[in-house]
């Protein structure tokens, strides 16, 4: 074996470690996307689609997340014929108009019975991108034809779009080129599932106004996911070579090429069938190959569109001294050879561990690269990330529950389902059911006795059943209830019990546990893990009233556009505590608050997100000013305004703070007048 072919296995492996295994990526895959059908399901009026980095399967830091929203009453259609296939009392028909449009774009107008044909209302992509950009919170910025934010650490991109059904003719001869790859039955998926068109111009074309894009966002996801490891790899080296080496220490003005620009061009290269075999020991050799097509493409200042050849996507953006500069600096490395992937900080230290001991074996075996507990705290989080849903109201709830029903039937007897589904429709199953208790509860506080005790019954036991499907800190919800309920003394003892379970040496919570959890709960099923050994952050979310004590700050949360608030489970547990406690035993409340304020002052993130600073201090004032301790709750929001504003409670806290400084402005003057 060559010394390049073995620097490609330790690359291989340390890229492994970074973007993940193949397991890793099924994983995420297969959350997402049942995740994905559960909210396509009870979302009206309207799809969507997620897509992006994140949704291909990656969890690098730059990772982003597109979401992309078309109306389900309109269609595109690109010749008359087509609409034979609408009810048009039902659906609006929206048709293409490529006469005047560069390659990949093309102008839309409504079809309507008492519409001329000889006169069309173009949709003008220009304000329908500002729509977009308006429906989003005061943080958003238009990038394309997205609205463009951040969600904690996390970019995304919204596009509002529309759909067709149809596979656009000048995309044909990329039917007619896939002999080797993607398989056939990829090819078939891919074509009956048409296109979108975001609304984003050429800047060249003469109608930029009133142009759109023509999307192919699902067939590029598809053809991502038809990737074996070896060519996902070599992508997430690619984006790994953008972030930090060509586009390290340069203005977003000038970072000509895009993630975009470096998957077009490894689909180009696996298509063309020039590498004859994609394994570990010839990543470098992958490598190397695509990053020749792309210095080709600069060169001759053409980067073609996968799926329409004639679309040069450089057009626009890299031609003149922009073209001729980027050239030079990569034909700069290219003189250096692959030894300049030395300055990528996150594989430097693979190949240098080979060109220090040359005679090196690299297992290449993914299943020996991550532990069980790694693999499973990788499993869960993503299972309480994806448990996520949108547009939530008492029917909604309802919906959910029947449509994960029909999954779960579905499921059964089929050989599809992997034990990631499973485990991602048994959160959700808890997550609805412990919502649904509380819309219940809201629904029916105004209502005659026998039918709130009737719902209350009910209330508590979805809430019990919840518990047992989800994560340890899912037992908070029925605490949150009892105390919203004022049965303080049976949320102690669900508190006291889930003091307990979190006290167990082996429960994974942020970095605690990883040492004995191998030992105490390894080799035993998932559901068991997942309620035993696994406790999250809680979400509340913002249109949903839990405690009386949060609801500022959840509202504060809602003005900025989030769906949800969260709170560490640790913090939240305390909070409880010392709210029932003030009802039951006055001399224990300071036990409590003394233990949350150690918590928050002297923990190091190894219990609390750092994320979640703000929140927690918030929850400490709130504590403190509801024990009576007025200075301490002031001198703990002021701490919450310092931390980062991921929750975004900062309005909910700048009102806290007046509330309070009146209070103690006037118990003061109250005072002086005393002895006046």
């Amino acid at each position: 074996m060559t010394a390049i072919q073995n620097i490609s296995k330790s690359v291989f492996v340390g890229l492994c470690r970074k973007v993940g295994t193949s397991q890793h990526v099924a994983m995420r895959r297969d959350l997402m996307d049942v995740s994905g059908m559960i909210q396509h399901q009870i979302i009206s009026g309207e799809c969507s689609m997620l897509s992006g980095s994140r949704r291909e399967g990656f969890r690098l830091k730059e990772s982003d997340m597109d979401i992309m929203i078309w109306p389900n009453n309109h269609r595109v259609i690109w010749e008359l014929s087509q609409s034979q296939y609408y009810n048009t009392n039902r659906q609006t028909l929206i048709l293409c108009d490529r006469s005047d449009s560069p390659p990949g774009f093309t102008l839309l107008y409504l079809l309507s019975p008492s519409v001329k044909m000889n006169y069309k209302y173009y949709i003008s992509s220009s304000q329908y991108r500002q729509i977009t950009c308006s429906a989003f919170p005061l943080n958003t910025s238009q990038h394309g034809p997205c609205a463009s934010g951040m969600f904690g650490t996390t970019e995304y991109d919204y596009a509002n779009c529309f759909v067709s059904a149809f596979w656009p003719p000048s995309a044909s001869s990329w039917i007619d080129r896939c002999h080797s790859w993607p398989e056939p039955h990829v090819v078939d998926d891919i074509v009956k599932n048409g296109c979108h068109f975001v609304a984003i111009g050429h800047k060249l074309g003469s109608h930029e106004d009133h142009e759109w894009r023509i999307s192919f966002s699902l067939a590029e996801q598809k053809l991502v996911y038809a990737m074996n490891h070896c060519q996902f790899l070599t992508y997430g080296l690619f984006k790994l070579f953008l972030t930090e080496i060509i586009n390290n220490g340069v203005g977003d003005d000038d970072k000509l090429l895009c993630s975009y620009h470096m998957k077009t061009a490894v689909f180009w290269v696996i298509q063309q069938n020039i590498i004859p075999q994609w394994c570990p020991q010839n990543l470098l050799e992958c490598f190397w190959v695509c990053f020749k097509l792309i210095l080709k493409w600069v060169y001759e200042g053409i980067c073609p569109n996968f799926f329409i050849p004639d679309n040069n996507m450089f057009l626009s953006k890299i031609h003149g001294d922009k073209q001729h500069q980027l050239f030079i600096r990569l034909y700069r490395l290219y003189e250096k050879g692959l030894a300049f992937l030395l300055h990528s900080p996150s594989i430097k230290s693979d190949i240098e561990e080979v060109l220090q001991n040359p005679r090196l074996i690299i297992c290449t075996d993914e299943q020996s690269l991550t532990s069980e507990a790694e693999f499973d705290v990788c499993l869960f989080k993503e299972i309480h990330d994806r448990d996520t849903l949108h547009s939530l109201n008492l029917q909604n709830f309802i919906t959910c529950l029947h449509s994960i029903e029909q999954m779960i039937g579905a499921y059964i007897g089929s050989p599809f389902p992997t034990q990631y589904s499973i485990l991602m429709l048994q959160k959700l199953t808890a997550s609805v059911l412990q919502n649904l208790a509380f819309k219940l509860h809201i629904k029916t506080c105004t209502q005659k006795n026998k039918l709130r005790y009737n719902a209350d019954k009910i209330s508590i036991h979805m809430l019990k059943l919840a518990s047992k499907f989800g994560f340890i800190s899912d037992m908070m919800y029925i605490a949150m209830y009892y105390y919203k309920k004022l049965r303080y003394m049976e949320a102690l003892s669900v508190i006291k019990i889930m003091k307990i379970k979190l006290a167990q040496p082996y429960v994974m919570c942020r970095n605690l546990g990883v040492e004995m959890y191998t030992d105490a709960i390894g080799g035993q099923s998932w559901p068991t893990k997942m309620r035993h050994a696994f406790a999250w952050d809680i979400n509340l979310y913002s249109k949903i009233h839990y405690i009386s004590e949060l609801i500022p700050e959840q509202w504060s949360s809602l003005q900025k556009k989030l769906q949800f608030l969260a709170i560490p489970p640790f913090i939240l547990l305390h909070m409880l505590e010392i709210l029932c406690y003030r009802h039951v035993d006055t001399e224990r409340v300071q036990i409590a608050l003394h233990e949350l304020q150690t918590l928050v002052h002297y923990d190091h993130s190894y219990i609390l997100d750092i994320r979640l600073r703000d929140i927690s201090w918030q929850i400490l004032g709130i504590c403190q000013q509801v024990t009576g301790n007025l200075q301490a709750a002031l001198y703990s929001y002021r701490q919450s305004l310092r931390q980062e504003h991921y929750s975004n409670i900062n309005t909910a806290t700048i009102i806290r703070i007046i509330i309070l400084l009146y209070r103690l402005y006037f118990s003061q003057l109250l005072f002086v007048n005393l002895f006046i």
